[in-house]
């Protein structure tokens, strides 16, 4: 496995806790691709402007929520994690699994994910 890979991947994570558009655009710079693409059973965002405006809706939806990794795997530039998402209350709120595409420079491409929607 490839540390490298995965420390960006919870870069990355991170990203969806953090609280700020300024914190979130520095966890950005620090892990994606500004053309990245990240996709869900909801749809699709491209670049890091999109994907704020999806993370600041899931935020809307559940304040306080978070993402945990519970394993990574990666090889190739791509990775596999399963994770779990998290309420601001520590209750477990749903699991699902995402894929990651790694370019040439060891930011995130493109992001996809899997868990069953309502």
């Amino acid at each position: 496995m490839d540390h490298a890979m995965q420390t960006t991947w919870e870069t990355y994570v991170a990203s969806w806790k953090a609280p700020t558009a300024a914190e979130k655009q520095a966890l950005f710079a620090a892990s994606l691709d500004e053309q990245c693409t990240y996709t869900d059973p909801l749809g699709v965002a491209s670049g890091w402007e999109a994907l704020g405006e999806t993370m600041q809706g899931f935020h809307q939806q559940l304040p306080g929520a978070y993402f945990v990794t519970e394993r990574f795997a990666s090889h190739h530039q791509h990775c596999m994690a399963q994770w779990k998402m998290v309420g601001a209350d520590g209750a477990v709120l749903g699991e699902g699994v995402s894929f990651g595409q790694f370019n040439d420079q060891g930011k995130l491409l493109a992001m996809t994910g899997f868990y069953d929607t309502p």
